[in-house]
C-alpha cells in the first residue's frame, strides 16, 4: 500500500471514529424566510438540533432605521413554544413602540421547553443557551443591521426570563453589554417553578444560579452598571436579597423598587425597563 492510500484510508478512520464518538460538526439549522407575523413583526420558523421540533424568532425592526449598526434588544419569554398565560411581550413592544423609538431591532425568540436559557447536561434537544448563543444571535447578525460587538447586544425580561439575562450576561459578559430583570427569582437555590426538567441536576443548576455567579464574575463587570433590577409582585423577597448582594459584592447596577405591579408582560413594567435595556 502507497504511503497516500496508507494516510487516506487512516483520515476516513480518524473521521468515521469522531463521528462515533460524537464530536462531528452540528448539523447547520434549518431558518425560514421573513414571514409576516402579528403586532408588526415578521417571524422566521427554525428547525435546530439543540431543540425539540419547530421554534420561532420573531423580529420587529424600525420602519426608518437609523444610520449605522442598531442594538438588537433581545426580549426574553418565560413560556414554551408561543404561550401567553402571561401576557402578549410582542403586544407589549409594539403598544410601546419601542423599535421605532429607540431605533433598535427588538427580538423574541421560542424555545421547545420552558425556557429558563440552561443546557440540560444529557439531553441534547434541550440546549436552550447553545441555541441562543449559536443559532439566534448569529442568524440575527447576517439577516438585519445591528452590530456584531457586546455593546450591540442587549436583554430584557421578567420571571425566569429576568434570570435568564442575568444568567447569559454574567456567563458572558463578553457577548452581553445590559441585561434588564423585573420580578425575578434571583435567589433561588435549588431549581424550582418548572426549571428542574431544564437543569437536570443540582450540580448543572449550580452553573447558571445567579447568586453563584455574581459572587463569581460580578465584578468583572466594570465599573458601569450593565444589570438592572427591578420588581415587585411574586418575588419581591429575592429581588430585596438579590439587591442586597450585589451591594455587599459592590457590582454596579440600577435598582428600582416598585411600584408593585402585575406578574404579567402587559402590566407596565416593560416602560419603565426598556429605555434602559435599549439606550
Amino acid at each position: 500500500m502507497t504511503f497516500e492510500r496508507e494516510f487516506s484510508c487512516v483520515a476516513v478512520i480518524v473521521t468515521l471514529g469522531l463521528s462515533w464518538c460524537g464530536v462531528a460538526r452540528a448539523a447547520d439549522p434549518i431558518i425560514s424566510d421573513a414571514k409576516k407575523a402579528d403586532h408588526g413583526f415578521v417571524v422566521h420558523t427554525v428547525q435546530s438540533e439543540y431543540q425539540a421540533g419547530t421554534t420561532q424568532i420573531f423580529v420587529r425592526a424600525p420602519a426608518k432605521p437609523r444610520g449605522g449598526p442598531l442594538l438588537a434588544l433581545y426580549v426574553l419569554p418565560v413560556e414554551a413554544h408561543d404561550e401567553k398565560r402571561w401576557g402578549d411581550a410582542r403586544g407589549e413592544i409594539a403598544k410601546l413602540n419601542i423599535a421605532d423609538r429607540y431605533g433598535v431591532v427588538c427580538v423574541f425568540p421560542t424555545f421547545s421547553h420552558l425556557p429558563w436559557f440552561a443546557d440540560h447536561p444529557s439531553d441534547p434537544q434541550i440546549r436552550q443557551e447553545t441555541y441562543f448563543l449559536k443559532v439566534v444571535l448569529p442568524f440575527i447578525e447576517r439577516t438585519y443591521p445591528v452590530g456584531t460587538d457586546r455593546l450591540a447586544r442587549a436583554l430584557l425580561g421578567f420571571s425566569k426570563s429576568g434570570w435568564g439575562a442575568w444568567t447569559l450576561l454574567l456567563r458572558h459578559p463578553d457577548v452581553f453589554e445590559r441585561a434588564a430583570a423585573w420580578d425575578a427569582p434571583m435567589t433561588m437555590e435549588i431549581p424550582r417553578y418548572g426549571m428542574a426538567p431544564i437543569a437536570g441536576t443540582q450540580e448543572n443548576f449550580e452553573r447558571y444560579r445567579v447568586t453563584t455567579l455574581l459572587r463569581g464574575r460580578g465584578r468583572e463587570l466594570g465599573s458601569e452598571p450593565r444589570l438592572l433590577l427591578a420588581g415587585w409582585d411574586f418575588y419581591r423577597d429575592q429581588t430585596q436579597g438579590a439587591r442586597k448582594l450585589l451591594q455587599q459584592l459592590k457590582v454596579p447596577h440600577v435598582y428600582r423598587d416598585g411600584p408593585q405591579r402585575k406578574h404579567h408582560w402587559n402590566s407596565g413594567w416593560m416602560a419603565d425597563l426598556a429605555p434602559w435595556a435599549a439606550r
